[in-house]
Parts: C-alpha cells; structure tokens; sequence
C-alpha cells in the first residue's frame, strides 16, 4: 500500500468516525467520547500527511509515532462505546478493525524505518 492509499485510507477513516460519532447520544458522556474521538480519529489522517513530508528519518519515525498513538487511542473510544453500549457493538466493529488495522500498518513502518 503506498502514501496515497493511506492518505486516503485515513482520510476515509475520519469521515467514518465523524459519521459514527454523530450518532452518538445527547449526554454527558455521548459527548464526551464525540469530542475525544473526533479529535483523534482525524488527527491521524491529519498527521499522517505530515509523515509523508517528513524530512528525515529521525522525523519519519516522530511523526508516525503520532500517527499510531492517534490510532491506538481512536480504538480505545471505540472499544468504550461498545463497552458503555452507547450504541450497537454491530456499527462500531468495522471501525474498530479499521483503527487496529492502520494502528498495525502504521508500527510496521515505523519499525522498517528503524531498522535502515
């Protein structure tokens, strides 16, 4: 998969979360994990354009360091509205393979781009 697929990826992962989180409820805690997890579901499509500019390695891997926290964090707001039942465990589950899936590509990288 090359940059312009996982820009687009990502890219399409925001929206996704952005839709789920819409239909979030109306309460202290529906709101809550809408903020939370609208910020980082697009922060990772958003800091992932910023690791394809990067200007060194040393950059690279700081930069996706980023990329894989914002993913590992969006699947623990994820994990929390089935958990909390905030809505059906059947509509949050694509988006959660989505986020762990891009959380594993996103470590890979960053170890090939250790390693050399």
């Amino acid at each position: 998969m090359d940059s312009e697929e996982l820009k687009s990826r990502t890219k399409e992962f925001a929206h996704r979360s952005i839709k789920l989180c819409m239909a979030l409820p109306n309460t202290t805690l529906g709101r809550h994990v809408k903020g939370q997890l609208i910020r980082c579901a697009t922060s990772v499509a958003a800091n992932y354009r910023a690791v394809c500019i990067a200007q060194s390695k040393a950059s690279f891997v700081s930069k996706i360091s980023i990329v894989i926290e914002e993913a590992d964090e969006s699947a623990f707001w994820l994990e929390l509205i089935i958990d909390e039942k905030l809505l059906q465990t059947k509509s949050v589950e694509p988006l959660l393979t989505e986020a762990n899936e891009l959380t594993s590509i996103f470590i890979s990288s960053r170890k090939t781009a250790s390693k050399k």
